[in-house]
């Protein structure tokens, strides 16, 4: 029997119906049975897996390899078992649960052939509801680096490696981690890696969450992930000298695996493992948290990680939870900085120095958006003069002065974010301010309170009511939502030109002001149309 091109590692356990999806994705694929070699370990399913294998192995004895063994508790041995025995160039690992293109591993061979390439990764998406980290994957490129692209956010071990790399190397999975075993085989193939190749032209490799969500990541608990994460980034150290490059991949473990930790679910745990999460947060922060993964975590995350460093579990429980129920707190603006005051601010028993609470360069649209809301809505009339009074908070507490409502030019553009907010770029112009204003502090310290009276002009037009801000050095255009409160009345105004004056959502909810001539209007037509009508009536009847 010749060499075959590949090898497909199979890590089963407890994974039907899957598992049929999966193995007929591998025995029909493009490059053909004869050039491909599947070697499948049961790790002891309780399931009917076993069998489900032992069927394919009958049915394909010359491509199709089982082996059944104890439960091992992850996926790491029998990955190591079926590379003892793998003869492949190339070996590629699948999840037991997911499936393939049926191209895929004809193209990513023939790119690995063609390019020289000792790893090559296949676009993956996911299905039912799993997430698969998708920047990585913006065309087909033949040689990147782990420390310039977004590989470090795909670190799965479902990609084809050169198995001469493998064996030169002696690279295994670590069996005593039970979640993110593929991390240190996968980080240590891609250091080594002569080159690395992406392919994005076709859909190679389908991701799978389950219907009951029992895949082994979903299932770890905080402290498990905690100790493997520990271990990967110690594995990784070892590999890569303290610095950019390796900056560039313990980002994606801070911003990833650390800052799952800190999340919604965090103030329910019990105090003790909370205590036990923040002291080995603390000791991943203190050994590889750099003042340049710090100034480049999101001011969220920075403060989670900041207070957990300092063992302010209290403050920190707290931050997470009013942040889930109300929301982000607001931004003091002071001196041209913005901070984002969480729990802990400027708490001299805290001890977390400003730094943490700094909006540092990112972009925070969403989270204007989020916190602007209108309050209130009403017409009010001073003689010939009509106004719409809104009266608007603010997620911004302190130097406001720059906070103001315009009426916008048109409509947001398709770069806004989905909450609706935009930076605006330097060199752009934000339209005049319009009317008057008061600002006051919102009770709880929430915000600020902005009251706004918008003049209407006796003009044809459809203008979109805006808040404008500058935060940390950047202006923002926030639309107005309305968020369902009930809006004023349209109404008729003017004397000598009557126009009908409307304020109202527009299909996505943001406040809307329209004016037009009476006359122009459905109002006005029907009057028209009535009159008519009656002008007809009259003279039939006489």
């Amino acid at each position: 029997m010749t060499e075959p091109a590949v090898t497909v590692v199979v890590a089963v356990y407890n994974t039907m119906p899957y598992l049929t999806e999966c193995l007929n994705s591998l025995v029909g694929q493009s490059i053909g049975r004869e050039r491909l070699e599947v070697i499948a370990v049961d790790d002891g399913s309780t399931d009917d897996s076993g069998n489900e294998l032992d069927r394919f192995a009958a049915l394909y004895p010359d491509t199709v390899k089982v082996i059944h063994q104890e439960n091992s508790g992850g996926p790491a041995a029998p990955s190591n078992r079926a590379l003892d025995i793998a003869t492949g160039r190339y070996v590629y690992f699948i999840g037991s649960d997911d499936y393939l293109g049926e191209e895929a591993l004809e193209r990513m061979v023939a790119c690995a052939d063609q390019h020289d390439s000792d790893v090559v990764v296949g676009k993956m998406v996911g299905t039912n509801g799993r997430y698969v980290h998708q920047k990585l994957y913006t065309g087909n490129n033949p040689d990147i680096s782990l420390y310039t692209s977004a590989l470090p956010f795909t670190l799965a071990n479902t990609k084809l490696f050169r198995r001469e790399l493998v064996e030169k190397h002696g690279l295994r999975f670590p069996e005593d981690l039970p979640v993110g075993s593929d991390q240190p085989f996968t980080i240590e193939a891609c250091v080594r890696a002569r080159r690395i190749s992406v392919l994005s032209d076709y859909t190679y490799y389908y991701a799978v969450k389950r219907g009951d969500a029992s895949n082994i990541t979903y299932r770890a608990d905080h402290l498990a992930r905690l100790r493997c994460t520990a271990k990967i980034m110690k594995h990784t150290a070892g590999l890569i000298e303290p610095g950019p490059q390796r900056d560039a991949v313990f980002k994606r473990h801070f911003d990833w695996e650390l800052s799952k930790l800190l999340q919604k679910d965090f103030p329910a745990l019990d105090t003790g493992t909370k205590r036990l999460v923040c002291e080995g947060l603390a000791a991943l922060l203190d050994e590889y948290y750099t003042d340049g993964l710090r100034d480049g975590t999101g001011v969220t995350r920075r403060v989670r990680f900041g207070l957990a460093r300092r063992g302010a579990v209290e403050e920190l429980s707290r931050a997470i939870a009013d942040e889930t129920e109300h929301g982000a707190p607001p931004f003091l603006l002071e001196g041209g900085r913005a901070f984002a005051a969480y729990p802990g601010f400027r708490d001299d028993a805290v001890g977390l120095e400003d730094r943490f609470y700094e909006v540092l360069g990112e972009a925070v649209p969403g989270r204007l958006a989020k916190s602007t809301e209108l309050e209130s809505a009403a017409w009010e009339q001073d003689g010939a003069e009509l106004s719409l009074a809104l009266r608007l908070r603010l997620g911004i507490i302190g130097d406001t002065s720059s906070a103001v409502v315009a009426l916008a030019q048109g409509a947001m553009p398709k770069s806004a974010d989905k909450p609706g907010a935009l930076r605006m770029s330097k060199d752009a112009r934000r339209p005049e301010a319009v009317g008057e204003f008061v600002r006051e502090p919102a009770g709880g310290g929430r915000g600020t309170l902005l009251s706004a009276r918008i003049p209407i002009q006796p003009v044809k037009a459809k203008r979109g009511v805006r808040v404008y801000a500058d935060v940390a050095g950047s202006t923002y255009e926030i639309p107005v939502r309305t968020d369902g409160l009930p809006m004023p009345l349209a109404r008729r105004w003017g004397r000598t030109v009557p126009y009908r004056v409307a304020a109202n959502p527009n299909t996505k909810g943001r406040l809307v002001i329209t004016t037009a001539p009476l006359w122009e209007t459905k109002t006005g037509m029907l009057a028209r149309l009535r009159r008519k009508l009656s002008g007809r009536k009259r003279k039939q009847t006489r």
